[in-house]
């Protein structure tokens, strides 16, 4: 176990299994991705704390969750990591909750990322330790990671899974996936539009000039509509961004460029 203490004592768990050594992809990929992103996150000043679990398949869950029932309570976002380092899918498996910020977190960046490469996959009683942490009896938001699904290449659970099988870029793919989804889980927030009765003139404020000789201007503008239409206290960035369809980074530059010039407040705040 590995903690990175944040600013409140909310959650964020990532896991992975430790019992399959010999495997490159399953499950050595996994654990050398958390071993980095945990040396990463020491670094940073974050909202959530950060529980880093490497133990093994099933049993390892198992005991976890057995000595820390109390804990578990402040576990918000979860992650189940394996199979990280071949080119297949990115694949995610939705949490028992099915519709947890986790998992339209990870929904959303697969899609915007991958399109329609990624895969995208619902629940199930099956698989790794997300099962575990999805149990009635804790029913935690804790969705699993992977690029290839277990059990769908060849090499699995065969010597052929080895350093050959797995590739620099699919793991840096799979870290910039990760890093994405925390960044997400960070910075979210609901917005409200202060002057919600018609649509308020941009012009003035300087927000079109400060855009301008930026090629992706009008994009950005228009991420800026979407924000101050959608921004009724209803829906936090995450939700505005797949209602529009844009990125989650697009959607938080325009809130707070928004925000600066006095067009959006916090929901709840104002």
């Amino acid at each position: 176990e590995y903690v990175h203490k944040g600013e409140t004592d909310r959650e964020f768990l990532l896991t992975t299994h430790i019992c399959h050594p010999s495997m490159a992809n399953d499950n050595c990929s996994g654990l050398a991705l958390l071993t980095l992103l945990a040396r990463d996150l020491s670094h940073w000043r974050t909202r959530y704390t950060y529980r880093f679990l490497f133990a093994p398949g099933t049993i390892g869950a198992l005991c976890w969750l057995a000595a820390n029932e109390d804990r578990v309570k402040l576990v918000d976002h979860g992650l189940v990591i394996s199979c990280v380092g071949d080119g297949g899918g990115p694949t995610y498996k939705r949490s028992r909750r099915r519709d947890a910020f986790i998992d339209r977190a990870m929904a959303h960046l697969l899609r915007s990322a991958h399109g329609e490469k990624a895969r995208l996959l619902d629940f199930s009683p099956y698989g790794y330790d997300e099962r575990q942490f999805c149990s009635p009896g804790f029913d935690l938001p804790v969705g699993l990671f992977q690029r290839s699904s277990f059990a769908t290449f060849p090499e699995y659970h065969t010597s052929a899974d080895d350093l050959d099988f797995i590739r620099p870029e699919h793991l840096a793919d799979s870290y910039r996936l990760l890093m994405d989804a925390i960044d997400i889980a960070e910075t979210d927030w609901t917005p409200l539009n202060l002057f919600p009765k018609g649509e308020p003139q941009l012009g003035r404020r300087g927000l079109y000039g400060a855009l301008g000789g930026d090629k992706s201007a009008a994009a950005k503008a228009m991420a800026m509509l979407w924000v101050l239409n959608l921004a009724d206290g209803s829906r936090s960035l995450l939700g505005i961004a797949e209602r529009a369809g844009l990125s989650f980074g697009d959607v938080a530059a325009a809130a707070d460029l928004l925000r600066e010039h006095g067009l959006l407040g916090v929901a709840g705040q104002v």
